[in-house]
């Protein structure tokens, strides 16, 4: 598993595609909560868990999935 604990706030998060998937707000849990102000978001905080990280590096957070494939698996929670 990748050290998560380079993640950090408004780094970029991409799919292995190197397609925008959004800006990390912050770590929650075992999570990382994406902004809601990010236009990807479309208004809500999404959440990836951290089995989809690739690895983190030049700072962007890589997933290891497409940002397609990213998106269709998202978690939405209301706050």
């Amino acid at each position: 598993m990748t050290d998560t604990s380079q993640i950090r706030e408004h780094m970029e998060v991409v799919g292995s595609d190197q397609e925008h998937v959004g800006t990390v707000d912050h770590v929650e849990g075992q999570r990382i909560k994406l902004a809601k102000s990010d236009p990807a978001a479309g208004g809500e905080h999404h959440y990836l868990h951290f089995d989809t990280v690739e690895t983190v590096e030049d700072g962007k957070v890589v997933l290891n999935r497409t940002g397609a494939q990213a998106r269709d698996e998202w978690g939405v929670r209301e706050v």
